[in-house]
C-alpha cells in the first residue's frame, strides 16, 4: 500500500486555533491552564472536544473511567482501529499545550482527512484518557493504567484528593462515567503526540523527537514523624525536628541521582510540613522522592539506597521513617515498526528528526503493554512545561501534527 505523499498535511491555522479555544477554560493565573482532573473546567474541555469531534462526524464512546473515544469509521468493519490521543487534564499551574497537543492534534488528523475526503480501512479514534497528571488523584496515567490492566478499576475508584473526595465520586459529579467496560477496546496501533517537556530537541534544532524509548520511573511517599514543639523554648539538643530530617534526607536524594548519571534523575516535587506553623518545629513531613531512568535496575538501585539512607538518617536523629511505593512503571521500549512509521513520515516531510527518550511517563507508556505503540515530541521553548509559561510555536505544533497524520494513515491504510 502506498505511503501518504508529502503534500498531505495538516491545518496549522486551524489546530492552533483549537489549542486556544480549549486554554480559554480552566485558565491559570500566569497564562497557563488549571484544569485538573474531574473538576467543573475538566467537565467544559470534554463537553467541547465532544462537540467538535461531533463536528467533524464522529462517534463518541465512553468507558466507566471517562476516557473519550471519538471514531472515524474505516472501510473495513473486521480491521481493528488505530488509536491516537493524549490527555485534557492539566497541572494546578499548567501549560496549554502538555496532553492537549495529541488530543487535538489527533482531531485535526480528522478533520484534514474529512476536508481532502480520504477514507482508510482501519478506523481512526481519537482519545482522551482521564487522569493522566495525577497531581489531584495520584498515580499518574491511571484511566490509561487501567484500560491496560496495570491497575484494579475499583482500587482506581477508591483513590481520594487533599480534600478527601473519590475519583470515582467526582466522575459520577462532573456526568462523565460512560457503560463501556474499561480495557473491553482491542487496537491495531497507538500513537501519541506529545511536546518534548525538556530541552533537548529545541537545542539540538530539531522539529521532531522520534521516541524510541521511555523512561521508568518510581514515586516513594516518604512519612518522617518527630515531635512538634515551640521554636524558641525547646533546646536544640532536645529537639526532634522531623523538617530537618526531610532536609537531609532530600540531599541524600540529590546525591544518589547524580551517582547514577547521567541518564537517572529524582527529586521530590510533593511536600507537606505539619503543622507548618512559623513557631512551631514541624513533627511530621510527607513528601514523595521521585526517581527515573531507562533502566530498570538504576530505578530499583535508586530506591534501595533512599530507604537505606533515609532511615540511617532518621535512626541518628531520632526520628521514625515508613515508606510506601505510590506509583511508578517500568522502562519502555517502543514498537519498532510504529517507531519506523514515525520516523520513514519525518524523513519523508522533510523535517529535522532525532531519536529520543522520553523522560516522563505518558499514557502511551502503558498501552504499549497492550497494543503496538509509538510517540512523536515536538519541542517546547526552553524546555519548559508543567508551569503556566509553556510555550511551542504554530510551526512545531504543525509539523508534529504532520508527522502524526503521515504515521496513522500509512497505518491505518488508504483506500484508493
Amino acid at each position: 500500500m502506498a505511503a501518504p505523499g508529502e503534500n498531505l498535511r495538516i491545518n496549522g491555522d486551524r489546530l492552533w486555533d483549537s489549542l486556544m479555544e480549549m486554554a480559554k477554560i480552566g485558565p491559570g493565573i500566569a497564562g497557563g491552564n488549571n484544569r485538573q482532573t474531574l473538576t467543573d473546567a475538566d467537565a467544559e474541555g470534554r463537553a467541547l472536544f465532544q462537540s467538535w469531534c461531533g463536528e467533524a462526524g464522529c462517534s463518541m464512546g465512553l468507558d466507566m473511567l471517562g476516557n473519550m473515544f471519538a471514531t472515524r469509521e474505516g472501510t473495513d468493519p473486521e480491521a481493528l482501529p488505530v488509536y491516537v490521543g493524549s490527555h485534557l487534564d492539566t497541572q494546578p499551574t499548567g501549560g496549554k499545550y502538555d496532553g492537549v497537543l495529541g488530543v487535538l492534534g489527533g482531531l485535526e488528523i480528522l478533520r484534514t482527512l474529512n476536508d481532502l475526503g480520504i477514507r482508510t480501512r482501519h478506523p481512526i479514534v481519537v482519545t482522551n484518557w482521564t487522569n493522566e497528571e495525577g497531581t489531584r488523584f495520584a498515580p499518574a496515567m491511571l484511566a490509561s493504567g487501567v484500560f491496560a490492566g496495570v491497575h484494579d478499576q475499583a482500587w482506581a475508584e477508591a483513590r481520594t484528593d487533599a480534600a478527601g473526595k473519590t475519583f470515582g465520586g467526582e466522575l459520577d459529579r462532573i456526568g462523565w462515567r460512560g457503560d463501556e467496560p474499561v480495557g473491553a477496546r482491542k487496537m491495531h496501533a497507538f500513537f501519541e503526540l506529545h511536546i518534548e517537556q525538556g530541552p533537548i530537541l529545541e537545542t539540538e534544532g530539531k522539529q521532531i523527537g522520534v521516541v524510541t524509548h521511555g523512561q521508568g520511573l518510581s514515586w516513594t511517599q516518604v512519612t518522617i514523624i518527630g515531635r512538634d514543639a515551640h521554636t524558641g523554648s525547646t533546646p536544640m539538643p532536645m529537639r526532634r525536628n522531623a523538617g530537618l530530617g526531610l532536609a537531609r534526607v532530600l540531599e541524600a536524594v540529590e546525591e544518589i541521582a547524580l551517582a547514577h548519571g547521567p541518564h537517572a534523575v529524582g527529586a521530590a516535587g510533593h511536600i507537606d510540613v505539619h503543622p507548618n506553623s512559623r513557631n512551631v518545629i514541624p513533627g511530621k513531613v510527607v513528601f514523595t522522592v521521585d526517581f527515573r531512568s531507562p533502566e530498570l535496575s538504576v530505578i530499583e538501585a535508586m530506591d534501595a539506597q533512599l530507604k537505606a539512607r533515609a532511615q540511617e538518617i532518621c535512626d541518628r536523629m531520632g526520628l521514625e521513617v515508613t515508606f510506601e511505593r505510590v506509583g511508578g512503571f517500568d522502562p519502555v521500549t517502543f514498537d519498532p515498526g510504529c517507531v519506523s512509521a514515525v520516523r520513514l513520515a519525518a524523513e519523508r516531510l522533510g523535517y529535522p528528526h532525532m531519536d529520543i527518550i522520553s523522560g516522563a511517563g505518558h499514557d502511551a507508556c502503558w498501552i504499549n503493554q497492550v497494543a503496538p505503540t509509538a510517540m512523536i515530541m515536538c519541542p517546547c521553548v526552553d524546555g519548559l512545561s508543567h508551569n503556566e509559561a509553556e510555550e511551542i510555536s504554530k510551526d512545531w505544533a504543525a509539523a508534529g501534527t504532520d508527522v502524526l497524520l503521515h504515521a496513522v494513515v500509512e497505518t491505518a491504510g488508504v483506500v484508493e
